[in-house]
């Protein structure tokens, strides 16, 4: 299929074509969004909100402190850590500013993850969030890092509100374990050192790399996709046409429970909302349930970005369900797969229906969506405009509409490549600039996409493949189910058989009995599970997608 294939795939009033000169590079829509919508807000966590303006001169601040204060040159790596909080778009642009790379890197990391990420970058500087800068200081002396900026939580809030978030958050809660690192310097001391000094703002080319974006390392070791400029910005204009249609005429509120270092968030929240004008909400711990819904109670908000679990967790909230959702246009859901229930759940609460799209950290990462008006749940949509998209067999042989097989991508936001690793980026991105995705995915006549699995998580039972997206698809339609998970465990008669994970809903009491009657009457005899397990807990990415691999390697363990 080519891209015009879809060219009458969208609903009326969507512009298909994108202009990818329009700008050289993330910072041409920077400055332009700064400028066009200065007053208007752009950020806000913690009850402080930064407006356009403020946030091009805080960027600056710490740009110039970068330039003119350590021997950092364009093309040097910069390690980002931290959780979402107003220093993050700070940082990130500042350092963007002054010709830096940015390496997103997951606060939660362990110090482990944390020195693999940092050798392999080769990063020169780290800007860490004092929570885990005694991490830092562990992996520090194995790592090419000369310049560390710590940040607290409250450190661009009113001074006196500043002294009491960060008081509260290192004596109360006690959350900052010790740390010394001699050659650090404090976030709030480099932004008065950057402080009306004059530096000269970076123009990167557009096959500039603006961003070392690491794969979750679920399959593997994590690697770094080389996301360039013009990636970053072709994404932002494929989202555009999305947002402009719904999210358009004003600084709509969009809610961030998403980590911004995660590739997902980082686009729609960073770029395309920028481009809009539009204002983002952060939260910091989407996880305290509680506070994101009293956060969420202070807004009238337009736009919530959020994946499955999350969705799943808030509607079971009673407070959440006593929300004002008046405002809210649109929801979009991406990460992992959207279950039925749940979407239908979501629009039963909020009277808004999900968008579910598709993504993943190579493609920058979005390469397909729904359309509001056109959803069809139980698929990702059709390709954002530019891209295109093929199934193929094993041999690479492309397969037509209905048939299952690899998912292969092409577009202007392919990444790069890997970093340093030329044997990894040949695996899955061949010649011509198609990217093999890993996903398995049947194209339907009327061009949307549904993907069926991961081809690594596809479980074999006596010769027939069973996906586990499908049965936790039909899983989670079992009154009393919040969360589950399918996995693949070896069977000495039918190679591999198949053991749920089940977490209740809180007061629900759930059976064995009951999952295996409820499987036996929804799915065919090779996919029914053989074994059940009920949790607390299921372990998830920090982004909640669930880990069946790690389900699965505790289960070779026992073994």
């Amino acid at each position: 299929m080519m891209p015009n294939f879809w060219s009458d795939k969208y609903p009326e009033g969507i512009q298909t074509d994108i202009d990818l000169d329009r700008y050289r590079n993330v910072l041409a829509v920077f400055r332009e969004a700064c400028q066009t919508y200065a007053e208007r807000p752009a950020f806000s966590n913690l009850g402080r909100t930064l407006s356009y303006r403020e946030l091009y001169e805080l960027s600056g601040q710490f740009a110039a402190y970068l330039q003119k204060h350590t021997d950092l040159q364009p093309g040097d790596r910069i390690a980002v850590q931290m959780p979402n909080v107003l220093q993050y778009p700070v940082v990130v642009f500042g350092a963007m500013r002054a010709g830096l790379v940015v390496v997103n890197t997951n606060p939660l990391y362990t110090a482990r993850e944390m020195q693999h990420q940092f050798k392999d970058s080769g990063a020169r500087a780290l800007v860490c969030l004092a929570n885990m800068a005694h991490l830092a200081e562990q992996v520090l002396p194995q790592t090419d890092i000369r310049h560390v900026i710590i940040t607290e939580v409250g450190d661009l809030l009113p001074t006196f509100k500043r002294l009491l978030v960060n008081a509260v958050v290192r004596h109360v809660k006690k959350m900052v374990p010790a740390y010394r690192i001699p050659h650090s310097i404090r976030f709030v001391d480099a932004m008065t050192k950057g402080e009306h000094v004059d530096f000269v703002d970076a123009d990167p080319a557009a096959e500039d790399v603006a961003v070392l974006q690491y794969t979750g390392g679920t399959t593997g070791i994590a690697k770094g996709a080389m996301l360039t400029h013009r990636n970053l910005v072709a994404n932002m204009l494929q989202c555009q046409v999305l947002m402009t249609k719904y999210l358009g005429g004003g600084a709509q509120v969009m809610i961030a429970p998403l980590p911004l270092y995660h590739i997902y968030a980082f686009t729609i929240h960073c770029m395309a909302m920028l481009i809009q004008g539009n204002h983002n909400v952060l939260i910091t711990n989407p996880r305290d349930l509680p506070a994101l819904v009293k956060e969420l109670r202070q807004w009238r908000f337009n736009g919530f970005v959020g994946l499955n679990t999350l969705f799943a967790a808030l509607c079971n909230s009673e407070e959440f369900r006593q929300l004002d959702f008046s405002q809210l246009k649109v929801t979009f859901s991406g990460g992992m797969a959207l279950q039925q229930s749940v979407a239908l759940r979501w629009e039963e609460v909020t009277g808004c229906g999900i968008c579910e799209g598709y993504g993943m950290t190579e493609t920058s990462p979005v390469v397909s969506f729904n359309p509001l008006e056109r959803r069809r749940l139980g698929t990702i949509g059709v390709p954002v405009p530019g891209t295109d998209c093929k199934v193929v067999d094993a041999d690479g042989v492309a397969l037509g509409f209905d048939t299952p097989g690899e998912l292969c991508v092409k577009g202007p936001q392919v990444m790069k490549g890997y970093w340093l690793r030329p044997e990894a980026t040949a695996e899955v991105l061949d010649a011509e600039g198609w990217l093999r995705t890993g996903d398995i995915a049947v194209i339907e006549p009327d061009g949307y996409l549904r993907i069926v699995d991961r081809k690594k998580d596809m479980i074999l039972v006596s010769g027939f493949n069973v996906y586990p997206n499908e049965l936790e698809e039909v899983l989670s339609q079992l009154p009393g189910v919040l969360q589950c998970a399918a996995i693949g465990i070896p069977d000495e008669v039918a190679g591999e058989k198949i053991k749920v994970f089940v977490v209740p809903k809180p007061g629900a009491s759930l059976t064995t009995e009951q999952v295996l009657k409820h499987m036996h009457d929804n799915v065919t005899g090779y996919k029914r599970p053989k074994l059940v397990e009920f949790r607390d807990s299921l372990p998830t990415t920090n982004v909640g997608k669930i880990l069946r691999r790690e389900l699965r390697d505790a289960e070779l363990k026992k073994a």
